[in-house]
């Protein structure tokens, strides 16, 4: 159910965003440096930045993406020497003391 309520909501957006695709199909003038300038459909100008927009948006997270990828593979070498200094730890109270090292213990 939630499935078929999502699908319709997406072509909802997508024709509501279609429609002001239509609607705006007057070329714009894109003034650039050097007097460069391009025509293009506004929609496609918008388009365009969008793309651009959330490539650089994508490109300035990669930073710091990566330093938690490292940061968290080395909290998890971390973890797997704890856990195994914790198994030495376990497994050595789990053993009987020897019979010499009681004797010591108790100064005879």
């Amino acid at each position: 159910m939630m499935k078929i309520i999502f699908r319709l909501l997406a072509f909802f957006v997508f024709v509501i965003f279609f429609g002001f695709a239509l609607k705006n199909t007057d070329e714009v003038v894109l003034h650039l440096y050097f007097n460069y300038q391009t025509k293009s459909p506004l929609i496609l100008m918008l388009l365009a930045f969008l793309v651009v927009g959330a490539v650089l948006g994508v490109l300035s997270m990669t930073a710091t993406l990566l330093r938690y990828r490292r940061e968290l593979s080395r909290l998890k070498i971390t973890l797997v020497q704890q856990q195994k200094e914790a198994e030495t730890v376990a497994q050595a109270r789990s053993q009987p003391p020897l019979p010499d090292s009681v004797i010591e213990q108790a100064g005879l």
